[in-house]
Order: structure tokens, then C-alpha cells, then sequence
């Protein structure tokens, strides 16, 4: 129990600093108002760490006040929350792990455990590919065809680029996957603490990003539909 509020501690500081660093950007920098249509795509893409509708001939490399930027507007988002939130209420449903209480009480820890895990998957993601020069973020292929499209989005959820566009596994996307996965086992209770009950929660996060890149190959095509309509 103090172990879980430790937890809730260190991720409560993390939440308020990154949310007051974002409140404290340039106002020269800032983007211009946008409808409620398009700040709703624009959430879900930071969640989804994807370049908007850019395409992959548009890439250009990050800056690391970019870097900043983007890892601030993937912490601080109300796609993510509401993920966390409803995952939580799933381990509920299935009283998983079996040693947290239903209740209130229960539900808090789930969710801080999912946060959690998110946080460090985020953060280790964010340091490793600033330091080797990866970036992960989602480009649209540009490509015609529903399978040509699709390939290109599953094998998207294990490569990055480099500042010259070259993509190459990511290093840094394996790598916070494996850091999320493998350092929340201490705060959790026996039967989800071992190595292998790691193994499986880092094969099925990944699973989940490359499953998702057909999402994000088809969401900008969308996008563009509403943001006609609005």
C-alpha cells in the first residue's frame, strides 16, 4: 500500500510539471485556433505519436525542442487518461491482479499502474531516441492500395527513422516498451511480479503498436473528410 502511494506521488509530480512546462510555451510559437473537430484529430495524433496527415516525403527531422514538445503533448492528453481510465475499469471487471480489492481503493491502484507503466514506456522511449536520433512518430505512407497501405502500416510498429529519413528497427520504441513492462513488476503483487508475466505484458504492448499502425495509416484520410465538413 505505501509502495502504491509512492507511485501515485511520483506520477501525480510528473503529470503537474509536464502539464505547467506545456502551459509555459513561447506564446510566438503557439499554433493558431483551431475547431473543435481539429483539436480533437490533433489529441488523438499526439496520443498516437503520429506526424498528423504529413506523409512520409514530408519528413524532415526533429529538433530536440520538438522532441520536448511532442513527449510533453503525449503525457499531458486526454486520449491517454481516458485509455488508462477504461483499462483500469477492465482489470476491475476481471479482478486483475486478484490481490487488489474491488472499490475505489482497487480501481486507484489499477489505474496507477497503468499510468505508470505508460509514464516510464513514454519516458524511456523519449530519452533513447533523443540521444541515438530515432524518430517514431507515425508518417502517412503515401502509397495507393488497401494492401500496399497496410503493409507498410505493420511494419511501422517496429522501425524508426534516422535524420536522414532512412528507417531501421527502433531501438528506442523496443526499448521503452521493455523498460514499461519489465520495471513496474516490483509495485505489483505476487502473481503478475515474475520475469515471464514481464515477457508476456512487453509482447502484447508491442502486438498492440504494430496492430495499430493500420489505424494510424487510414486516421489522417478521415481527418481530412471532417475537417472538409467543418
Amino acid at each position: 500500500m505505501i509502495r502504491t502511494c509512492r507511485l501515485l506521488i511520483i506520477i501525480v509530480a510528473l503529470t503537474f510539471a509536464s502539464f505547467m512546462a506545456a502551459q509555459t510555451q513561447d506564446p510566438g510559437t503557439a499554433e493558431p485556433q483551431r475547431g473543435s473537430v481539429g483539436r480533437t484529430f490533433d489529441n488523438i495524433f499526439n496520443y498516437l505519436n503520429m506526424a498528423g496527415t504529413q506523409k512520409a516525403s514530408d519528413f524532415r527531422p526533429l529538433t530536440q525542442r520538438e522532441r520536448g514538445r511532442l513527449y510533453l503533448q503525449s503525457m499531458v492528453n486526454p486520449f491517454g487518461i481516458l485509455k488508462t481510465a477504461f483499462s483500469a475499469g477492465l482489470d476491475q471487471w476481471n479482478d486483475k491482479p486478484k490481490e487488489w480489492e474491488q472499490g475505489a481503493s482497487g480501481y486507484g491502484k489499477r489505474f496507477a499502474n497503468i499510468f505508470g507503466q505508460y509514464s516510464i514506456q513514454r519516458t524511456v522511449t523519449y530519452g533513447m531516441s533523443a540521444a541515438l536520433h530515432e524518430d517514431n512518430r507515425y508518417f502517412n505512407s503515401g502509397k495507393t492500395g488497401f494492401w500496399s497501405r497496410t503493409g507498410y502500416a505493420v511494419e511501422s510498429g517496429l522501425l524508426a527513422r534516422d535524420d536522414d529519413g532512412k528507417r531501421h528497427l527502433s531501438y528506442s520504441q523496443i526499448g521503452g516498451t521493455a523498460a514499461g513492462a519489465f520495471l513496474s513488476r516490483p509495485w505489483l503483487p505476487p502473481s503478475q511480479h515474475s520475469a515471464g508475466d514481464a515477457a508476456i505484458s512487453f509482447g502484447i504492448t508491442m502486438g498492440i503498436n504494430i496492430g495499430s499502425g493500420v489505424l494510424k495509416e487510414f486516421l489522417p484520410d478521415v481527418a481530412r473528410k471532417f475537417s472538409k465538413k467543418q
